[in-house]
Protein backbone atom coordinates (compact mmCIF):
# COMPACT_ATOMS: atom_id res chain seq x y z
CA UNK A 1 0.00 0.00 0.00
CA UNK A 2 2.87 2.35 0.84
CA UNK A 3 4.37 1.99 -2.62
CA UNK A 4 0.95 2.41 -4.19
CA UNK A 5 0.63 5.83 -2.57
CA UNK A 6 4.13 6.72 -3.69
CA UNK A 7 3.19 5.62 -7.22
CA UNK A 8 0.10 7.85 -7.05
CA UNK A 9 2.37 10.79 -6.20
CA UNK A 10 4.63 9.81 -9.08
CA UNK A 11 1.67 9.87 -11.47
CA UNK A 12 0.79 13.33 -10.19
CA UNK A 13 4.39 14.44 -10.78
CA UNK A 14 4.20 13.10 -14.36
CA UNK A 15 0.99 15.09 -14.88
CA UNK A 16 2.79 18.19 -13.60
CA UNK A 17 5.58 17.44 -16.08
CA UNK A 18 3.01 17.52 -18.86
CA UNK A 19 1.91 20.96 -17.66
CA UNK A 20 5.52 22.16 -17.88
CA UNK A 21 5.78 20.80 -21.42
CA UNK A 22 2.52 22.49 -22.40
CA UNK A 23 3.76 25.80 -21.00
CA UNK A 24 6.94 25.44 -23.01
CA UNK A 25 4.95 24.69 -26.16
CA UNK A 26 2.73 27.75 -25.72
CA UNK A 27 5.56 30.19 -26.22
CA UNK A 28 6.90 31.05 -29.65
CA UNK A 29 10.65 30.76 -29.95
CA UNK A 30 13.10 31.66 -32.66
CA UNK A 31 15.18 29.91 -33.77
CA UNK A 32 12.93 26.83 -33.85
CA UNK A 33 15.28 24.61 -31.83
CA UNK A 34 14.69 26.82 -28.76
CA UNK A 35 11.16 25.40 -28.75
CA UNK A 36 12.76 22.14 -27.58
CA UNK A 37 15.58 23.59 -25.49
CA UNK A 38 14.00 26.03 -23.07
CA UNK A 39 13.58 25.93 -19.31
CA UNK A 40 9.97 24.76 -19.35
CA UNK A 41 10.62 21.84 -21.68
CA UNK A 42 13.86 20.77 -20.03
CA UNK A 43 12.17 20.92 -16.60
CA UNK A 44 9.22 18.92 -17.91
CA UNK A 45 11.43 16.19 -19.32
CA UNK A 46 13.55 16.11 -16.16
CA UNK A 47 10.44 15.64 -14.02
CA UNK A 48 9.13 12.99 -16.41
CA UNK A 49 12.47 11.16 -16.19
CA UNK A 50 12.40 11.35 -12.39
CA UNK A 51 8.88 9.92 -12.33
CA UNK A 52 9.98 7.05 -14.57
CA UNK A 53 12.86 6.26 -12.20
CA UNK A 54 10.47 6.42 -9.24
CA UNK A 55 8.08 4.02 -11.01
CA UNK A 56 10.91 1.53 -11.47
CA UNK A 57 11.85 1.97 -7.80
CA UNK A 58 8.25 1.20 -6.73
CA UNK A 59 8.19 -1.93 -8.85
CA UNK A 60 11.57 -3.00 -7.47
CA UNK A 61 10.15 -2.75 -3.95
CA UNK A 62 7.17 -4.98 -4.63
CA UNK A 63 4.52 -2.97 -6.46
CA UNK A 64 3.16 -5.23 -9.17
CA UNK A 65 3.01 -4.02 -12.74
CA UNK A 66 -0.74 -4.69 -12.92
CA UNK A 67 -1.24 -2.42 -9.90
CA UNK A 68 1.03 0.27 -11.26
CA UNK A 69 -0.77 0.34 -14.60
CA UNK A 70 -4.09 0.87 -12.82
CA UNK A 71 -2.60 3.61 -10.64
CA UNK A 72 -1.21 5.29 -13.76
CA UNK A 73 -4.73 5.55 -15.15
CA UNK A 74 -5.34 8.25 -12.53
CA UNK A 75 -3.38 10.53 -14.84
CA UNK A 76 -6.67 10.77 -16.75
CA UNK A 77 -7.95 12.61 -13.67
CA UNK A 78 -4.85 14.68 -12.89
CA UNK A 79 -4.12 16.00 -16.39
CA UNK A 80 -7.60 17.44 -17.09
CA UNK A 81 -7.79 18.91 -13.58
CA UNK A 82 -4.39 20.57 -13.88
CA UNK A 83 -5.04 21.77 -17.44
CA UNK A 84 -8.33 23.29 -16.29
CA UNK A 85 -6.60 24.98 -13.34
CA UNK A 86 -3.52 26.29 -15.15
CA UNK A 87 -4.67 26.73 -18.74
CA UNK A 88 -8.44 27.17 -18.32
CA UNK A 89 -9.10 24.26 -20.68
CA UNK A 90 -12.73 23.16 -20.43
CA UNK A 91 -13.79 19.88 -18.86
CA UNK A 92 -16.98 18.88 -20.62
CA UNK A 93 -19.68 16.74 -19.10
CA UNK A 94 -18.59 13.85 -21.26
CA UNK A 95 -15.01 14.12 -20.01
CA UNK A 96 -16.22 14.38 -16.41
CA UNK A 97 -18.30 11.21 -16.88
CA UNK A 98 -15.32 9.36 -18.36
CA UNK A 99 -13.10 10.49 -15.47
CA UNK A 100 -15.73 9.28 -13.01
CA UNK A 101 -15.83 5.86 -14.68
CA UNK A 102 -12.03 5.63 -14.51
CA UNK A 103 -12.06 6.50 -10.81
CA UNK A 104 -14.72 3.87 -10.13
CA UNK A 105 -12.61 1.32 -12.03
CA UNK A 106 -9.52 2.14 -9.95
CA UNK A 107 -11.49 1.84 -6.71
CA UNK A 108 -13.08 -1.47 -7.77
CA UNK A 109 -9.68 -2.84 -8.76
CA UNK A 110 -8.22 -2.18 -5.31
CA UNK A 111 -11.19 -3.46 -3.26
Amino acid sequence: MKYGLIALGVVFAAACAQMLLKQGARKGYTPFWRQYLNGWVISGYALMFASMVANIWCMHHGLQLKELSIIESTSYLFVPALSWFFFKEPVTGRKALAIGIIIIGVVVFFL
